[in-house]
């Protein structure tokens, strides 16, 4: 995807997103908790407790930031942990902060250990330390800092440091979406497009989202262009069917590269157990990537198992693809027993694997 492309697509994303928490569809429990912290700061007339936001990809952690600012009616400032490395970074963006203001912090397990320290006084005390000089005749000079809310948002809360992940006043843990969320979510996203689209066609392209209203909406704005391109405008089921067999997104809304993962799996591999690092060879494709995108989905899925030993096929793999089920493998996989490896959101360290994950399988 082109720099200008992917540009037009978080154009087309922000569009979509809710303002307030009472547009946000899903995330029931969240919700409640969030608007409980959110009118107690107003009330109260002072900025609210930080926030950290946790979950996998795509489920509105950052949508929630801007609401929390929206609801306070304050201004937010947004960066992430990979873009502030150094903590005079971060102690910039702090002094520059306005009263209340919201400073929301993407990737948040990514910053570098001396900018989590620095964060760490400032979130408890309000203070920046800014160290004059050097060696032992290095001066540190406290400034303070105006009340903030610091949201932070983690797809990995496991890499989160104790001290860092204890100073958060509350945090949301998101899950995947139900059905009938997405349906919603796909059914406001069309009125908001313009795009004339049928109950049972949301509900096919809700069903195809892996319960990620990114996902949804992605899907949407695809089977929209093939509505415009080859029909009326109007989506139905007919054409919804259609354009996303034309993107390759099939009946469990697995797309080209899930497929391939499984298909390596059963046959070059005889259904596992195989490395990570193997596995993405086999595909063409960048073991984060394997990791983080197609895996979590296909373990949820029950079409894929991670193991101590490595990535394993399961019964379920076989039904999908249409082959017969070799014995050896159980109901549920061929893993039967063995403890699973945790989903890359909860591990606790970036890259875990065994030994035996990265060896040939």
């Amino acid at each position: 995807m082109t720099a200008q492309a992917d540009a037009e697509e978080r154009r087309h994303e922000a569009a979509l997103r809710p303002r307030r928490l009472g547009e946000f569809i899903g995330q029931r429990r969240v919700r409640e908790q969030l608007g409980l912290v959110l009118a107690a700061a107003r009330a109260r007339g002072r900025a609210a407790d930080h926030v950290l936001l946790a979950g996998p990809p795509g489920l509105g952690k950052t949508t929630l930031a801007a609401i929390v600012a929206e609801e306070l009616g304050v201004p937010i400032r947004i960066t992430s942990g990979p873009a502030i490395q150094h903590a005079g970074d971060m102690a910039a963006v702090l002094t520059s902060l306005l009263e209340g203001e919201v400073l929301f912090v993407d990737e948040v397990h990514r910053l570098a250990r001396p900018v989590e320290e620095m964060l760490y006084v400032a979130m408890e005390d309000l203070r920046v330390d800014v160290v004059i000089g050097k060696g032992a005749g290095a001066t540190a000079i406290p400034l303070a800092l105006p009340a903030f809310t610091l949201v932070g948002a983690t797809t990995r809360a496991g890499l989160l440091p104790s001290p860092l992940r204890d100073r958060f006043g509350f945090t949301a843990h998101l899950d995947f979406y139900e059905p009938a969320d997405l349906e919603r979510i796909v059914e406001r996203s069309a009125g908001l497009l313009g795009v004339p689209c049928a109950p049972a066609a949301g509900a096919l392209i809700a069903a195809r989202s892996r319960g990620t209203p990114r996902i949804a909406n992605r899907l949407l704005r695809r089977v929209r262009d093939y509505a415009e391109v080859h029909g009326n405008g109007h989506i139905d089921t007919y054409v919804a069917e259609q354009a996303l067999r034309l993107f390759d997104i099939d009946q469990r809304g697995l797309d080209h590269l899930d497929r391939a993962l499984l298909r390596a799996l059963v046959a070059r591999f005889g259904g596992g157990p195989v490395g990570l690092s193997t596995l993405a060879v086999a595909v063409g494709e960048e073991q984060q990537t394997v990791a983080e995108v197609s895996e979590p989905y296909l373990v949820r899925a029950g079409l894929l198992e991670r193991t101590p030993r490595g990535r394993v096929a399961t019964a379920g793999t076989y039904e999908h693809l249409g082959l017969p089920l070799p014995s050896g493998v159980g109901r549920w996989g061929a893993g039967i027993g063995q403890a699973a490896e945790p989903l890359p959101w909860d591990t606790a360290e970036p890259g875990h694997e065994d030994a035996a994950t990265h060896g040939l399988g």
